[in-house]
């Protein structure tokens, strides 16, 4: 039994993206069931038998051994000329279409319109990305503006979460990036960032005193969700954000700041 091809059936099967330690998990677990049904049946294999070495081989499979499997069928994918490949991602592997074939795609979803960033929404993102978590005042003493509308934007499109308070005075909200946020950009975490070691050590302006209470809260958010992420509208169709082509965040025309 091919291990790429029992892989490639468990990725394509699965909504969400699948790690390598939950796809070897996966695959044991099959061995393991097998391998009862065999023994309740009272049947034992011959030695030397192709099916039982292909079920001894899955039997001992980990993550290296995953991981290896899924190169070997991108490299297939690559030789065929196929549409898709696989990618891994913050939450694990998944089947991807490659971009060359993104604008047909689109016509699937005509509903969704591209989204863009403006500069200064971008700004607040990168900040939040490589310096999370991070309140609010500390965004704006680099940006040297308030930043409200913008994290209120950023918290709308599943980019930027609320991750907590900040062991402060006034206990202000922290914000992190999404897993969204890694799979649109296409990296497992920060330090896949450009430049992420040493932007991370740059000393930032220090923030004025933290606000108490509720004035670090964004705008349109309540009391009792403060430390949850704003939940979104689905877009028409019904299907889940992260379920859908990828939007534009590309910088777009500037927004008022």
């Amino acid at each position: 039994m091919d291990l790429s091809a029992v892989i490639e059936a468990l990725l394509v099967a699965s909504e969400d993206p699948l790690p390598s330690s939950e796809l070897a998990r996966l695959i044991r677990a099959r061995v393991a069931e097998l391998e009862d049904e065999g023994a309740a049946e009272g049947y034992e294999p011959e030695e030397g038998e192709e099916l039982a070495e292909d079920l001894a081989d899955l039997a001992r499979i980990d993550d290296e051994a995953v991981t290896a499997a899924i190169a070997e069928l991108n490299r297939r994918y690559e030789e065929e000329a196929r549409s898709f490949t696989i990618m891994e991602r913050a939450k694990g592997w998944k089947i991807y279409t490659r971009p060359a074939f993104a604008g047909f795609i689109r016509h699937l979803f005509p509903g969704q319109k591209p989204r863009k960033l403006s500069p200064p929404a971008m700004e607040t993102l990168a900040i939040i990305a490589y310096r999370q978590p991070v309140t609010k005042a500390a965004i704006e003493a680099v940006r040297g503006v308030s930043c409200d509308g913008m994290l209120q934007k950023l918290l709308d499109l599943e980019l930027v979460k609320i991750g907590g308070r900040a062991t402060l005075p006034g206990r202000p909200l922290l914000y992190e990036t999404t897993d969204y946020f890694f799979e649109h950009f296409g990296i497992k975490s920060v330090e896949e960032l450009p430049n992420a070691a040493e932007l991370r050590k740059v000393p930032l302006p220090e923030p004025e005193e933290e606000a108490a209470g509720d004035d670090d809260q964004p705008a349109g958010a309540d009391d009792e969700d403060d430390e949850k992420q704003l939940a979104l509208v689905e877009p028409s169709g019904g299907a889940p954000a992260a379920e859908s082509p990828p939007a534009d965040f590309s910088a777009g025309d500037r927004d008022e700041d």
